[in-house]
């Protein structure tokens, strides 16, 4: 007889945006004529930027001549790639990452669900409530204990220092889904207490090339001694729109160690570099070819125009909401907005409110833990016409 993970068993019965699209597509079913302005999932509009489309054009011409052709390649990412990756996302902030401690993979949503892969399932964790369902769904696979930390506005979105001892703690910042950001100051503390508790701190930054203000770190490892404590997960999905391409990487010091039950330390690096080596075949070269292009001058420009794009959204959503008369979070320095659920109604209450009578998708703030629930999501990846229409709509 063939036994299941019965963690399995624990979790919804569906992923938070898989529910959303069936509802979604329930609704156009039965309303074929109304058009859906979707700020609901963070997939970005604007096309991939010339400079890299280019680069996977020629990419792919190469691998139609024989004695150009890439196969297989490193499981850790091309040194190419992760050149740029260390001079100009760290050593350019003042901070040293070595090119072995740089991971290319497909996705920052697969890494911080499969860095769990490398710890022991005793391990407690905290993960901050609202948060992305990834960190929380993956561990309640493995069975490992969960902590919450709330998130609210009552604590002005910085989550307390958990009760009981924590081994691994999830921080994002830019967070997702408040919009909410993490200051030096704040981070210090996280960091302190990792290094006191010999806790791993799993800092998710995809979101840090759409800080706009001064004092918010862009990395963890801008604080003091963070390399001995903390793994960096960085995503080129809303950096650069490669949802659809997928690429992203991961920084795991040198520094970093583990302790076995005896209490010997273990290189965190030599584990994830065993586990990448053994369960992944590595990002396409052309996709790599790709994400090197945007270091370049012409495309850090466009890159950073779209993302102004897409922050110039977010302050249209902001104020167009506040003006309404709605109490609004974040969208200064991510392009999330975090609204208050008016009328005392429940998240998915509003969900349905909104989509039916004014054809706008949003997410559920409840989708994103207990926390969450009186709460709603807006994301600015919508085009500005379709932006302005919802933000039109909900005022009406």
């Amino acid at each position: 007889m063939i036994n299941i993970n019965e963690n399995y068993l624990k979790l919804e019965n569906s992923y938070l945006f898989s529910t959303i699209a069936k509802k979604i597509e329930e609704y156009q079913e039965n309303n074929p004529k109304t058009e859906i302005i979707k700020l609901g999932i963070g997939d970005v509009t604007l096309p991939i930027v010339p400079t890299v489309v280019n680069a996977v054009k020629t990419a792919m011409d190469e691998m139609g001549d024989v004695d150009k052709l890439m196969g297989y390649g490193p499981e850790q990412g091309y040194d190419f790639l992760r050149e740029r990756i260390a001079k100009i996302d760290y050593e350019k902030k003042g901070i040293n990452v070595t090119l072995d401690e740089i991971f290319v993979s497909d996705g920052s949503k697969s890494d911080t669900g499969n860095i769990g892969d490398i710890f022991s399932i005793a391990n407690t964790v905290a993960i901050t409530d609202p948060i992305y369902p990834v960190y929380l769904d993956t561990n309640i696979m493995a069975g490992r204990k969960i902590v919450y930390m709330p998130s609210t506005s009552e604590n002005n979105f910085v989550p307390d220092l958990p009760e009981e001892k924590a081994d691994m703690i999830y921080l994002c910042s830019p967070n997702n889904p408040t919009g909410e950001v993490l200051k030096k100051e704040e981070l210090k503390v996280w960091v302190d207490y990792a290094l006191e508790n010999k806790s791993i701190i799993l800092f998710d930054g995809a979101y840090e090339s759409f800080i706009t203000e001064d004092n918010i770190p862009h990395s963890i490892y801008e604080i003091e001694r963070a390399k001995e404590v903390a793994i960096e997960f960085r995503s080129f999905s809303k950096t650069a729109g490669f949802t659809g391409l997928r690429c992203a990487y991961t920084v795991v010091p040198k520094e970093l160690k583990a302790y076995t039950k005896s209490g010997k330390k273990v290189s965190i690096n030599s584990l994830w570099n065993r586990r990448q080596t053994t369960k992944f075949n590595g990002v396409p070269y052309i996709i790599q070819k790709g994400a090197e292009a945007i270091y370049s001058d012409k495309g850090q420009k466009e890159i950073k125009d779209n993302i102004s794009y897409y922050l110039e959204n977010a302050r249209i959503i902001r104020e167009g909401l506040a003006n309404a008369g709605y109490t609004v979070f974040g969208g200064i320095n991510a392009p999330y907005i975090w609204l208050k659920v008016p009328d005392n109604l429940g998240s998915w209450e509003f969900f349905d409110k909104l989509l039916h009578e004014k054809g706008i998708v949003g997410t559920p703030g409840s989708g994103f833990g207990p926390n969450g629930e009186g709460y709603f999501r807006l994301t600015a990846f919508a085009s500005r016409k379709n932006t302005i229409e919802a933000i039109n709509r909900i005022k009406s």
